[in-house]
């Protein structure tokens, strides 16, 4: 019998300590809210807002943002202007705001791939999206996505890429029964609306592909030239769970995306043991 060589992708289960120890979650009846998040702040944890641009003086924003790109498309092809920007619309500085309101010190990149009329071109937004796994981020909030079959494998191979670097993709489900992209993959926390206020209170669906539930309906959200208006979206309801996403990771860095996602189902309020299920439209 001859030697043969070990089969690819074998090299990090041969009897050796792994070089990086895996961190252990705790067992499921174990893990609390006090343990995932509370007094956690977001503080170190990059968001990206991929969007309409972040207008960083309004004051639900509460900060200044770290890193801006705007995806234009000129002559040469696509280019990134890193130049400070504001929103072109107020559906990212209301994204970024709730985000805020969850995770008051997160680090915010402003990624713009909307225009004023909130329309945009799949190849702009999949740039924004291969910018921001490029710059290192941990969190991605994506109440965008686009119903056009072309771009499907496109951003599949980019959420695959951000999956394997540990990058949490927190996607909004479409508003129509139309199924949309990135929201319909597995590797992503999907995300559509309850009508809820408390930021806090989230719901698991047993039914995906929309694995998650969190308020998103006649929700108070920031809006351009530094106004407010009352909003209904499940644009509003994802940027609730990058909240979260963004405060657990600040307390335990070391979680990978299943993790993330465990942490998370066992904390939604129909399954918690620490919080009675309610019906929020009595809210």
């Amino acid at each position: 019998m001859f030697r043969q060589q070990p089969p690819a992708w074998s090299e990090p289960f041969i009897s050796r300590p792994l070089e990086h120890p895996l961190q252990l979650t705790r067992p499921f009846d174990q893990i609390t809210r006090e343990w995932a998040w509370e007094n956690a702040t977001g503080k170190g944890i990059k968001v990206a807002v991929i969007d309409s641009g972040i207008d960083a003086t309004h004051e639900a924003v509460g900060g200044p943002v770290s890193s801006y790109a705007s995806v234009q498309e000129g002559s040469d092809g696509i280019y990134y202007d890193t130049l400070p920007h504001t929103d072109a619309h107020g559906h990212a500085t209301a994204c970024s705001g709730i985000i805020r309101r969850v995770a008051p010190e997160c680090e915010l990149y402003s990624v713009k791939v909307l225009g004023n009329d909130l329309k945009g071109r799949g190849l702009i937004f999949a740039s924004g999206l291969r910018w921001a796994i490029e710059q290192g981020v941990q969190v991605c909030n994506l109440s965008l996505g686009t119903t056009k079959k072309e771009f499907y494998a496109l951003l599949h191979e980019l959420v695959d890429m951000a999956y394997f670097k540990n990058i949490i993709l927190v996607t909004a489900a479409n508003n129509f029964p139309i199924p949309s992209f990135p929201s319909m993959y597995s590797s992503v926390i999907s995300v559509a609306s309850h009508p809820g206020k408390d930021p806090f209170l989230y719901y698991y669906n047993p039914k995906p592909p929309v694995e998650f539930g969190a308020p998103g309906i006649n929700v108070r959200v920031a809006w351009r030239d530094h106004k407010w208006i009352t909003a209904t979206g499940n644009s509003f309801a994802a940027p609730h769970i990058a909240g979260l996403v963004a405060r657990i990771l600040s307390k335990h860095p070391e979680l990978t995306p299943f993790q993330i996602k465990f942490v998370l189902y066992a904390l939604a309020a129909n399954v918690s043991k620490e919080r009675t299920p309610h019906n929020p439209y009595e809210e």
